[in-house]
């Protein structure tokens, strides 16, 4: 312990406080003066404090370390946060557009709902908007996290933002710049990244009562042993000050909000909508997931399965027929067997149909080349033929429907010529993506549908869900998840958004599919997948869980090394060099720590 500086180093040292120190004492002293405790009160008085018993060398490192530590922290927030100022760069800040027949580029504020947008091969689409004419490969990454570009086509929908690959598009404008899908992302990432999560209200609470505690116990450190035990005072009094720069909680009040503004960043860039750290803190805590199936686990779009003419019977004559038929049909599965014959390049559309006529809940007939045909249900031939329906047909039809296909039978008064199955296809990637959960530790994937149960269980069993509920309406989906809540307290609920909604509401995080497509989504869900891409489910849950584990770690570490460091108070071996580096350190490993979460990637 040395007080006995000559006059020019502590003038030197002095300066160097006040310089480094203004903003710090500012601050320190109006909150000392408010009884407001926080770690710029503790070290305004430790600083003060060192001053006074002679410290000067040692007070001036401490402002020194400590204005380091605050840039450093400031830094390490700005490179979390760089994730979503990178996504404000992306759309162009000017377009060519056309109006009436004149051709200009202006400044995308000026360009108004209407407009047509030209965007040449190789540029960034400007605004949101619907392709009026023109045909490419559109990279949707930036907004939607998919590495493959997306064909694109007349009254197909484009973002701002994204980069037109391959071909010339005209675009006219649906949105103003502000409401686009891209000022939306940014606006929504930028609120999650400021609101409190739970471990962060908590760690502010904590802090609130620590400080006024610690500086308690710096005072009975610098006061006790001089007045009853018989110690020097100056070695207790340092003692003390050295007490209240370790109790500084930097550490401890950076330790959340860095991992949480660094996932939110993180998750934006791969195209995950995260509303916030309740979000992802409850993420990372989730037992059980609830997928709606329709549009979800399978693409939404009904295809034609199975296609078996009768051997007799030439296959793209009668599909062309069948075709035609159901052309005139208003019924749910006829723009699936027109689009298979779009596929098989047939022109059904010429074929000449006479009596047509609709019978509900059987199907529909009419006449072809003066022979009447039939397509409906298996139920129906039953009734329209005389002698039943053969029973290697019969078996196959049964054979298709406990696949959980909806079969149609085509056929005359007098024969069946052939049976179309038609089917909800499962996504590509849903089957991986449920058994990448389980991996994860879910306990219970549940898929929830008002299709019938037959349908239902064939799905659920190729996906290998936990759990199947079928026939379900809209309110019984969210009863459903009331109970799942009261079994397992988290459960998350995936859906479009749209029709779930209730549903996603009362799971602890819903999760809406293809958020950059629907407003809808992006305003009800606590995360949206941008992409409507069930792939990118796995990828969230592991980042929530790594943030967790890392917010619980930084939490640990903070208070650890604080405890470690008061120890060392009992045999005086603290000093204010062993304060300040364990205050900084612990500060610089928990940002550190934090910035892991950038290394996440979506595999």
């Amino acid at each position: 312990m040395n007080g006995e500086e000559s006059i020019p180093s502590i003038l030197a040292y002095g300066a160097s406080i006040l310089i480094g120190g203004y903003r710090l004492f500012k601050t320190g002293i109006k909150n000392l003066l408010h009884l407001e405790f926080d770690m710029k009160t503790l070290m305004t008085i430790a600083v003060i404090g060192a001053a006074f018993i002679g410290e000067w060398g040692e007070g001036a490192t401490v402002v020194i370390l400590f204005a380091i530590s605050e840039a450093l922290e400031s830094y390490s927030m700005d490179k979390a946060r760089q994730s979503i100022r990178s996504l404000m760069d992306i759309a162009p800040k000017e377009a060519l557009i056309r109006r009436g027949d004149k051709e200009f580029t202006i400044e995308v504020d000026d360009i108004q709902i209407g407009d047509i947008l030209i965007v040449k091969p190789g540029q960034k689409i400007a605004m949101d908007g619907v392709i009026v004419k023109g045909l490419s490969a559109v990279n949707q990454a930036a907004i939607t996290g998919e590495s493959v570009p997306v064909a694109k086509a007349v009254n197909d929908e484009v973002f701002a933002g994204t980069l037109n690959e391959d071909g010339l598009l005209e675009v006219r404008v649906t949105k103003h710049v502000e409401d686009t899908t891209i000022a939306k992302i940014i606006h929504l990432v930028e609120e999650a990244q400021a609101e409190r999560a739970p471990s962060q209200a908590f760690v502010d609470v904590f802090a609130k009562y620590y400080t006024p505690i610690i500086m308690l116990i710096a005072l009975g450190v610098a006061v006790i042993p001089p007045l009853f035990l018989g110690g020097n005072w100056d070695k207790w009094v340092y003692q003390g000050l050295a007490a209240l720069v370790v109790g500084c909680p930097c550490a401890l009040v950076i330790s959340t909000p860095v991992a949480i503004v660094t996932a939110i960043g993180n998750a934006a860039r791969n195209g995950v909508l995260i509303k916030g750290g309740i979000h992802l803190e409850e993420m990372g805590a989730i037992k059980a997931i609830a997928f709606d199936k329709t549009g979800t686990l399978t693409e939404g779009v009904p295809v034609v399965t199975d296609y078996f003419p009768q051997p007799n019977i030439d296959s793209n004559e009668l599909l062309t027929i069948i075709a035609a038929l159901e052309n005139g049909s208003q019924h749910p599965l006829a723009s699936a067997i027109m689009k298979k014959a779009e596929q098989e390049h047939l022109s059904y559309k010429e074929i000449v149909i006479q009596d047509f006529s609709s019978i509900t809940g059987k199907g529909i007939k009419g006449r072809v080349h003066d022979k009447m045909y039939f397509i409906g249900s298996p139920n129906w031939f039953e009734e329209i033929l005389v002698n039943g329906m053969p029973l290697d047909i019969k078996a196959t039809i049964t054979e298709l429907q406990n696949k959980g296909k909806t079969v149609m039978v085509a056929g005359t008064e007098t024969e069946i010529v052939g049976i179309l199955a038609v089917a909800d296809e499962v996504r590509g990637n849903s089957k991986s993506v449920v058994q990448k959960l389980h991996s994860l530790g879910i306990q219970e994937t549940i898929m929830l549908t008002g299709d019938n149960k037959a349908t239902a269980n064939a799905i659920g069993k190729q996906l290998g869900v936990t759990n199947i509920k079928a026939e379900l309406l809209p309110q019984d989906k969210l009863a459903f998840i009331k109970e799942l809540r009261s079994k397992y307290n988290r459960v998350a609920m995936i859906g479009d958004g749209v029709n779930d909604a209730p549903a996603l509401a009362a799971s602890t995080v819903g999760i809406a599919m293809g958020g950059a497509g629907t407003d809808t989504a992006l305003e009800t869900a606590d995360i949206a997948l941008m992409a409507d891409d069930l792939g990118k489910l796995p990828f969230t849950l592991k980042l929530s869980r790594k943030a967790l584990n890392i917010i619980k770690q930084n939490i640990t570490f903070s208070l650890g090394i604080k405890l470690v460091a008061l120890l060392l108070v009992i045999p005086g071996w603290l000093t204010l060099w062993i304060a300040i580096f364990a205050d900084m350190g612990a500060t610089l490993i928990v940002t550190l720590n934090g910035l892991r979460l950038l290394k996440i990637k979506d595999k």
